[in-house]
């Protein structure tokens, strides 16, 4: 499977994703609302390639600067993959707890309270779908039903990117923008010595509640499409 056959399965999972947020009624997301645009984002290295590869040589370096800006704040990093938690749960144990940082500075690459990289912007960006602004409640008021939907994407994204990584989006693009970490990530052997990063897993069962199993079928078989790339 090549990193390309992984990018087109990523780009597709990207665009019925944003069909499916389109068909979404009340939400409250719109240009230029960022109260959710923190440095908290998570993402995974093929991700990180999605974007930078989107980017001409200047926009990379600006990128990577803006995000080197403040990178000694403290931020979310997570410990665990969103297909370990999913193993865990498969064998009866309680999801475990992340060390989660609430609130955080605002992300660096937003420009005038709208994201600079929108159209590149990874998934944990693209799955904060609010049905108010964040700034009501402090945090994004999602349906449970979305919520499923971004779990089986979430899953379905780590697992096309094995044997890359997971981290905080600052981490994953400070590693990816290491010319030889990229090209070791390139040929399949991924480092995560010295970047706070974790290895990407399988997703062992897809963490889709019985209530909304049938619901979720006509998407199952829109991603499936997707993994066509690299079957």
């Amino acid at each position: 499977m090549t990193i390309d056959h992984r990018l087109a399965a990523l780009a597709h999972l990207y665009r019925v994703y944003d069909q499916f947020c389109d068909s979404l009624d009340n939400l409250a997301c719109r240009k230029f609302c960022a109260d959710c645009c923190s440095r908290n984002v998570t993402m995974t290295t093929l991700e990180g390639v999605y974007l930078l590869q989107g980017l001409d040589a200047a926009q990379q370096a600006a990128c990577l600067a803006a995000l080197r800006q403040g990178a000694d704040q403290i931020v979310f990093r997570p410990r665990y993959t969103t297909n370990q938690i999913a193993a865990l749960c498969r064998d009866g144990h309680d999801a475990p707890e992340d060390d989660l940082v609430h609130g955080g500075s605002r992300c660096s690459l937003l420009t005038a309270a709208a994201c600079s990289l929108y159209g590149l912007r990874p998934f944990g960006c693209r799955c904060m779908v609010s049905r108010q602004p964040c700034a009501t409640k402090g945090y994004a008021d999602v349906d449970d039903w979305v919520l499923t939907v971004n779990t089986v994407f979430l899953q379905t994204i780590e697992h096309i990117d094995r044997p890359g990584c997971f981290g905080n989006m600052q981490d994953v693009l400070q590693a990816l923008g290491r010319d030889d970490w990229q090209a070791a990530y390139r040929d399949g052997r991924p480092s995560t010595e010295a970047t706070r990063l974790i290895t990407n897993q399988p997703a062992p069962v897809l963490m889709v509640p019985p209530v909304h199993q049938a619901k979720m079928k006509p998407i199952l078989a829109e991603i499936q499409q997707g993994l066509r790339f690299v079957s």
